[in-house]
């Protein structure tokens, strides 16, 4: 949904998303990040009700997992990630959501606490921790509909909060607080009052939600973008000290041409 391919092409007329496809693969460690997005034509992408093969990198579900097989490029200094991710949720969360009034915007948990075996050949890396899968799809692109978003996922004692925060073009504001338990059931929660946090060196806005009388704070930067950011927050939910993962979106800076013009530097497109 960030190509700057797809939105050109846009602009000159329909075009059809399955020519604009990517795997996106990013390592952080304590001395080097390596990024992987490149995107591939409709001759790349092939499809079937359990998997998905994106130029040399594929995911399929076994009926248990979700294997990732990753070979990649990285830019923008080339490099290679290769190896497997498997993702395992103890459940299946069955709650689709709509991230606007009209339902032109859905999104889904998937697995809430999912647990994440990494296995690299290239770098020689080895992981294994708690994580999360969920998707989003919608009629229209988002930069259509929505002018900002904040999302937050924080594992807990007993299962996993996660907020999503949406204004839309018309102003409108919608706000989502949800608390899964490990059957994959959901609930809704009173959200907290918004806190602003520091905002990303590209002076995107940050912002979350906390218990009243804590004040949460960014613990570390993942990516910082002219439009996006990513982090790692301490913060406080549902009377417990969690440490949450962080989006920030702007599709205002999105749509602008300055930022579309940077874009390619970290997202080559092959054929």
């Amino acid at each position: 949904m960030f190509s700057p391919y797809y939105a050109w092409s846009r602009r000159r007329g329909t075009a059809e998303p399955l020519n604009f496809c990517a795997m996106n693969v990013v390592l952080y460690g304590p001395s080097r990040k390596r990024w992987a997005m490149t995107e591939r034509g409709r001759d790349a992408v092939s499809q079937s009700t359990d998997s998905l093969r994106i130029g040399p990198s594929e995911m399929a579900w076994d009926g248990n997992a979700l294997r990732i097989d990753v070979d990649e490029v990285t830019a923008p200094l080339p490099s290679r990630v290769r190896g497997t991710i498997r993702v395992t949720p103890p459940c299946i969360a069955n709650h689709t959501f709509e991230l606007d009034e009209g339902g032109h915007h859905r999104w889904r948990v998937i697995g809430p606490g999912a647990h994440v075996e990494v296995a690299l050949h290239q770098p020689d890396l080895r992981w294994s921790g708690t994580g999360y899968l969920d998707t989003n799809d919608g009629d229209e692109p988002m930069e259509a509909r929505f002018r900002t978003w904040n999302w937050s996922r924080a594992p807990l004692q007993d299962g996993t909060a996660v907020l999503y925060d949406v204004v839309g073009r018309d102003g409108a504001h919608r706000s989502l607080a949800l608390r899964y338990d490990r059957a994959g059931g959901v609930e809704h929660f009173d959200a907290p009052a918004t806190r602003a946090l520091k905002p990303g060196l590209w002076g995107v806005q940050r912002a979350t939600r906390a218990t009243p009388g804590f004040t949460p704070s960014v613990a570390k930067t993942l990516e910082d973008a002219p439009f996006y950011t990513r982090s790692v927050l301490r913060t406080h939910l549902l009377g417990e000290a969690v440490t949450a993962m962080h989006e920030s979106l702007s599709l205002d800076r999105f749509r602008a041409l300055w930022v579309q013009a940077m874009l390619p530097f970290k997202m080559p497109r092959r054929l």
